[in-house]
């Protein structure tokens, strides 16, 4: 079963390049991240045509999340649990029973800066994140896969020291990734491949090749799941091609 993962920073922009790669890669899930449009704007007819069930949750040129499965989609989810107040009730996070996995597509607020308010609300809704996972444990195992606009360790970011004082980086986004791997979750990814270098968003001001990049979309795996994957693959050839998004593609294969 192999399940992926790709911030597409517009999918009206990045639709057939998502066509291209799913048929030739064949993700049985694949999630979405910064879609860009509301509901009635994605073009769910060209994932259908390739055989996915597809849900998103968007509302207009801001976020927008997505998942399309060709192994079932059912008890789907659009945001947390509970009462949907601003800014939580943004579209930046979609769930979804597929195959007999829950699988979240998430994109977590970026945090502008330190001292920006929206700094404080990219913590809480990382808090409301792990309580949102909390509440939905001990069921069908869990994979929460997407855009977490944090690089959980210095080995995860090209230049830690620069980065030190910044979104992204700081001990306190980290520590609440931390917090989501002590409900169990595994970051499969690292634990795979614990070399430097290992990155999957660079920014466009700056060439490919000097691979000044970020570990900032992760793979979370709830540990009955973990031992089962087979691979872990981050697409670096699809942010070399023309008109990219930013981020690569990743992607891992169960057992």
């Amino acid at each position: 079963m192999r399940i992926a993962s790709w911030n597409v920073n517009s999918i009206r922009v990045r639709m057939p390049r998502v066509v291209s790669w799913a048929r030739r890669h064949r993700p049985d899930v694949l999630t979405l991240q910064e879609t860009r449009c509301s509901d009635t704007d994605f073009p769910h007819g060209e994932l259908e045509a390739l055989g996915y069930e597809v849900v998103h949750h968007g509302d207009g040129p801001r976020n927008g999340v997505a998942i399309a499965s060709r192994v079932g989609l059912e008890s789907v989810e659009k945001g947390f649990r509970g009462p949907q107040r601003g800014p939580y009730r943004e579209p930046r996070l979609v769930g979804a029973v597929c195959g007999g996995i829950r699988v979240h597509s998430v994109y977590v607020p970026n945090g502008r800066a330190l001292d920006d308010t929206h700094y404080l609300f990219k913590l809480v809704w990382l808090e409301r994140f792990r309580g949102h996972v909390q509440l939905l444990s001990g069921g069908v195992p869990q994979i929460a896969l997407g855009d977490f606009n944090v690089a959980p360790a210095d080995i995860d970011i090209y230049d830690p020291v620069r980065w030190r004082r910044r979104t992204h980086a700081s001990p306190p986004e980290r520590e609440a990734v931390a917090s989501l791997l002590d409900l169990g979750l595994s970051d499969v990814f690292r634990d795979r491949d614990p070399s430097s270098g290992l990155f999957t968003w660079w920014n466009y001001r700056s060439p490919l090749e000097e691979n000044r990049g970020m570990r900032i979309d992760l793979a979370l795996v709830e540990g009955s799941l973990a031992s089962r994957v087979t691979a872990t693959v981050v697409d670096r050839s699809e942010r070399a091609s023309d008109r990219p998004s930013d981020h690569a593609p990743i992607w891992l294969d169960l057992d």
